[in-house]
């Protein structure tokens, strides 16, 4: 589940040489990925995506920091302004 987005790769470049091993481009968006079924969250490029095509609930401890409800398949975000 993406909760937020970096327009480019905004990590360090240890983090890229060591994580980043496809070496996917630095200069494209780059996701912040809640893991389902996991405690721990990733940074993923667009190229290293992959579409989500099911409709049921992501399980993860920190959903409720970003998203306000699941309602057919849809996650309605929390409005930070």
């Amino acid at each position: 589940m993406i909760y937020d987005v970096d327009l480019d790769f905004q990590g360090t470049e240890e983090w890229y040489s060591q994580m980043a091993t496809s070496k996917p481009p630095k200069d494209e968006p780059w996701y912040h990925v809640l893991v389902h079924g996991a405690d721990h969250t990733t940074y993923v490029s667009e190229r290293n995506l992959a579409p989500h095509t099911g409709k049921e609930f992501i399980d993860h401890p920190l959903l409720p920091n970003y998203f306000n409800g699941f309602s057919g398949g849809v996650y309605a975000p929390i409005n930070k302004q």
